[in-house]
């Protein structure tokens, strides 16, 4: 049995966002908990789709001791304050250098964190934990698919591990994976690792592992981890982020320098020679309609538009309406939108109470250029305390705290409005307030890819809307300014 301590600082940063990530946006719990330390951690994240969930109840399985130290994740917005990372770095530290000595480290993090003093922050994170344990503790982390990875973290680190699906399924898995690389490196110290980063940025919308071409190149890194590898990931990297290490990486930690080095070259060979069909498909807000009303005519099953550039989940605000107006506008019927940040609005359909009608101006609250709010008189179809529990494959097990919920009607168009944002990943959210998704012609959800673990099976098509959101779905539009040399911001086409 060994000691292990655990940890997690969790933050997907979009630098292209205009509103920070503060101190309190990790204490506050939304579909995931709050900031916790010691004991309380491990109950807060028990029974979640987490990596931290599923790393305690591995290392239990394999019946090491367990030392809590501080937990906490902030939805994905602008850079971390520089307040709040020294603050919540300082809590890990201070837990682990309070815990004595310790066999090895595990941490939860993202991977993609950029700092508004550090662009680097989960490699710093990580360089700061050696330094306090020394160079023989194995210290393992845990990193997201969309892992922004540096050497710094590959050096700091004695094994990484990340997710492999998206949507993010899997989790917890990936945690009982770091569980089980810790487990191999406490009986057999002095892994190698190998990394090479890729040379073009891959939009997020082309990154999931349901279609081609990364179902394959993911099927591929799997097979490739066998022993004397420990652990081989491929992430394809979080875009809109303006730091040298944006982009795709591939990695492989084990007992053979030759083995790592080769199984990295051979993935990322592969995954340049898919590189034209990371393309997008986009569909503008007119086409959006088109298609829409095409589809209302043939009720099939809901056709989902998915609003990525104002998703929430990648530093979006959750707040922009001009594809829902547009929608008002044409009169489209039996539509259900959703989930809109607007405390105001949750706030009045709360007073007014359900049944009533309300004098609202909807969204927009972010001040996201050319979009405007919904300024209407709508009726209040439903009401909810927004704590409930996530059902769908991504937000399993998920407790949420959305504040004050209120689902508003207006002619044929239904909207789900929250009082903290959160992306329309999972059916629950729009369950709480009566509504049933499949029961609906169109959909249009505030999520980028993650929604295709619960509501893929029930749609009849999916398509990606450019509408206004600073989450900008074609990484080739950003203003970079500090990409590393050579790096394309978009996959080229054949």
């Amino acid at each position: 049995m060994a000691r292990i301590a655990i940890g997690g600082f969790q933050h997907e940063t979009n630098t292209f966002s205009s509103i920070p990530a503060a101190l309190a946006d990790f204490e506050s719990p939304d579909a995931w908990p709050g900031l916790t330390r010691g004991g309380a951690m491990l109950e807060a994240v028990a029974g979640i789709n987490l990596p931290a969930a599923g790393f305690v109840q591995e290392a239990r399985s394999l019946r090491h001791e367990l030392v809590p130290l501080t937990w906490c994740s902030a939805q994905p917005s602008g850079r971390v304050t520089q307040a709040a990372y020294e603050h919540i770095s300082a809590l890990l530290l201070d837990d682990l250098q309070r815990a004595g000595s310790v066999d090895g480290v595990y941490l939860d993090l993202h991977g993609a964190m950029v700092a508004g003093h550090i662009d680097d922050a989960d490699g710093e994170l990580l360089r700061r934990m050696r330094v306090l344990v020394g160079p023989d503790v194995p210290i393992v982390a845990s990193l997201d698919y969309h892992a922004n990875v540096s050497p710094l973290m590959a050096r700091a680190a004695t094994a990484l591990v990340s997710y492999r699906t998206y949507p993010h399924v899997d989790m917890a898995e990936c945690g009982a994976q770091a569980a089980r690389v810790l487990q191999d490196l406490l009986r057999h110290p002095g892994p190698v690792f190998a990394l090479e980063q890729l040379d073009f940025l891959i939009p997020l919308t082309s990154q999931s592992t349901l279609a081609e071409p990364m179902r394959s190149l993911m099927d591929q890194t799997q097979r490739l981890q066998q022993p004397p590898l420990l652990s081989v990931c491929l992430m394809p990297g979080f875009p809109a982020a303006d730091v040298a290490d944006c982009g795709p990486a591939v990695y492989a930690c084990g007992y053979s320098d030759a083995a790592a080095r080769e199984t990295v070259a051979s993935i990322a060979r592969e995954v340049r020679a898919s590189e034209h069909e990371f393309a997008l498909e986009l569909y503008s807000i007119d086409q959006a309609i088109l298609e829409t009303t095409r589809h209302t005519a043939l009720r099939g099953r809901p056709i989902i538009l998915a609003d990525t550039q104002d998703n929430p989940g990648a530093g979006g605000h959750a707040d922009t309406m001009n594809l829902i107006k547009a929608l008002v506008a044409s009169n489209a019927r039996n539509v259900l939108a959703g989930v809109i940040c607007d405390p105001a609005a949750a706030a009045r359909a709360h007073a007014a109470g359900e049944g009533a009608q309300v004098e609202l101006s909807l969204g927009a609250g972010s001040g996201t250029p050319g979009d405007t709010p919904l300024a209407a008189r709508f009726r209040v179809a439903a009401l909810g305390d927004g704590r409930f529990t996530g059902t769908g494959p991504f937000y399993r097990g998920a407790r949420f705290e959305l504040g004050p919920m209120a689902l508003l009607e207006l002619g044929g168009v239904r909207i789900a409005v929250a009082s903290r944002k959160q992306q329309a990943a999972d059916q629950a959210m729009f369950r709480h307030l009566r509504a049933e998704p499949a029961d609906h012609a169109v959909l249009v959800l505030k999520s980028s890819v993650h929604f295709r673990a619960d509501f893929g099976p029930i749609a009849d098509r999916i398509l990606v809307i450019e509408a206004p959101g600073p989450n900008i779905a074609d990484p080739a539009r950003l203003p970079f300014r500090n990409l590393r040399p050579g790096m394309r911001t978009s996959p080229r086409r054949r």
